[in-house]
């Protein structure tokens, strides 16, 4: 499995309501709230053999009071 890191800018007031529609799909193994340009960030396996966006795409991206997300992809652990 390969980690990749999404932040998530949300509407205002909708951080929270956010946050737990992301907890609840169950496809984060850690979920933060921080401070700066995005309102939360979230560690993400992505399974063997499947397409980051498309995987992303389908489990997390369609949650109302996203406004925005960048992922970054990992390569090697140290």
């Amino acid at each position: 499995m390969t980690a990749v890191f999404v932040q998530f800018r949300c509407q205002p007031g909708k951080t929270y309501e956010v946050a737990s529609a992301i907890w609840d799909r169950e496809v984060v193994s850690e979920l933060y709230s921080t401070s700066g340009e995005y309102d939360l960030i979230a560690k993400v396996y992505i399974p063997e053999g499947e397409d980051v966006g498309h995987f992303l795409s389908r489990a997390l991206f369609d949650i109302p009071g996203i406004v925005r997300t960048l992922t970054t992809m990992t390569f090697k652990a140290f």
